[in-house]
């Protein structure tokens, strides 16, 4: 092996150390390693070691019994938790998930084969080095993700290894191998034995890397067409107008890129389109169009977010996003107020960024023009903050209780009073005045003819 030197954490040295000095062998390995060789901190520093689990337990005064079953223990060292697990090979992957037994060995190599890639099958210590016997350090060097040993064995045992090669392929730039492709080819449609929540790990994952583009590799492997079959169609869906180079598909992926990596807004970006393979129509002159497409998106990104178990802030943030994302903004003060508080405070910064990533994975047709227009939204936007401008329902200067003091009951009319008073705040800030407010529209009668001379 040639000369690697790793800095290991102190509390994770001290581990080792323990280990050996009882006779037992032990490294730190996988993830932590693969980190360590390209000069990024590791998350997580995992230990493996000859030791069994109740070997380790009694050596530590602090431990927590992680899973025993598998072999794993946690010590709690300097403050952080480790896990320390014995060497072990799986036994049959009869849910394609789960090894349904693991048997504890004395290999260091024996138990490094059953792991999925060889850039995550190197284990390292003080003692005795890098310890590399599927080549992981070449393949990182080369920038290959490669499987440890048969591709299909090991995407056998566990169908999410499937993503994790693509997501991986994401985070590091990496191309994969073509052996592990094709096995990668073949399995795809296991993937549909792995729970929603595992997979929208990995989607996240992926769309977060610096390479979101490889969500087209996923394509091309089958993936999507297991997890989300909605973007296989955007793929199929051409885009002859135009303000479009591109199909849905190759949009989306663009759009994607154009964003940060920000959850929220690359999720928005991957589902801004869903719809429009759906509502697609061709002018007779050949022209496509997508009349309502944002509506119908939305609809989707709901049922998709759903669908991969997606918490309900995220989901109702990334759905308003997408339905949002084509509106038009007035510019005036007047016409952003009144798109801020449509679209919410909160998220009209993100809106902003949709459009922006939206528009660069356009042609060029227009698109000065468009980010003209969007910038002077940004010069609006900053104007109204900078004036404070009322925005919601929390900063106008009539309250509930006003009302109630002035002797109105609280229901249908009492709404129809403080909404009438927002928007005439909203057309116009200087307005938000209790004094002005509750002389206009104090008397409820007054209010219905006035919100319905505004209709």
């Amino acid at each position: 092996m040639r000369e690697i030197e790793i800095k290991i954490p102190p509390g994770a040295a001290k581990i080792l150390r323990r280990l050996e000095e009882h006779g037992y062998e032990a490294y730190v390995v996988g993830g932590c390693v693969r980190d360590s060789l390209l000069g990024r901190n590791p998350n997580d520093w995992d230990i493996t070691t000859s030791a069994l689990p109740m070997q380790v337990k009694a050596l530590f005064p602090r431990t927590i019994d992680t899973g025993l079953k598998h072999g794993t223990v946690t010590i709690l060292e300097g403050g952080e938790p480790y896990e320390v697990t014995t060497y072990r090979v799986d036994g049959e992957y009869l849910d394609g998930r789960h090894p349904s037994e693991v048997t504890f060995t004395a290999s260091l190599r024996e138990d490094l084969q059953r792991r999925d890639f060889t850039i995550n099958a190197m284990a390292y210590s003080e003692k005795h080095g890098l310890q590399d016997y599927f080549d992981g350090l070449t393949h990182l060097e080369k920038g290959l993700i490669c499987a440890v040993g048969d591709p299909l064995q090991r995407f056998g045992e566990d169908a999410l290894r499937i993503m994790r090669a693509v997501r991986f392929a994401a985070q590091l730039g990496y191309e994969v191998e073509e052996e592990t492709v094709r096995a990668m080819k073949e399995l795809a449609p296991t993937l549909s034995k792995i729970s929603a929540e595992r997979i929208a790990s990995e989607l996240e994952k992926l769309l977060l890397s610096p390479h979101p583009e490889k969500l087209r590799m996923a394509c091309e492997c089958g993936i999507t067409a297991i997890i989300l079959p909605e973007f296989d169609r955007c793929m199929e869906t051409p885009q002859n107008n135009p303000h479009h180079c591109y199909s849905v598909g190759e949009h989306t992926i663009v759009s994607i890129g154009n964003a940060r990596p920000d959850r929220v807004l690359r999720l928005a970006m991957l589902l801004h389109d869903f719809g429009k393979p759906a509502c697609k129509t061709t002018d007779e002159e050949g022209i496509d169009h997508f009349h309502g497409h944002q509506e119908i998106s939305a609809q989707m990104a709901n049922d998709i977010l759903r669908r991969l178990k997606s918490d309900n802030v995220t989901r109702k943030s990334v759905v308003k996003l997408v339905r949002f994302h084509d509106r038009a903004v007035r510019l005036t003060p007047a016409g952003v107020r009144k798109a801020v508080v449509q679209i919410g405070e909160d998220l009209f910064p993100l809106y902003l960024e949709v459009k922006e990533a939206d528009t660069l994975a356009q042609s060029e047709y227009m698109r000065q023009e468009k980010l003209d227009y969007l910038e002077e939204v940004r010069r609006l936007y900053r104007k109204v903050l900078e004036d404070g401008d009322c925005l919601s329902m929390k900063d106008l200067a009539v309250k509930g209780d006003d009302l109630i003091a002035a002797g109105m009951q609280p229901g249908k009319q009492f709404k129809e009073v403080l909404e009438a008073m927002f928007e005439d705040v909203i057309r116009e800030p200087s307005h938000n005045e209790k004094a002005y407010l509750m002389d206009r529209y104090a008397d409820a009668r007054s209010v219905l003819t006035k919100t319905g001379q505004n209709k």
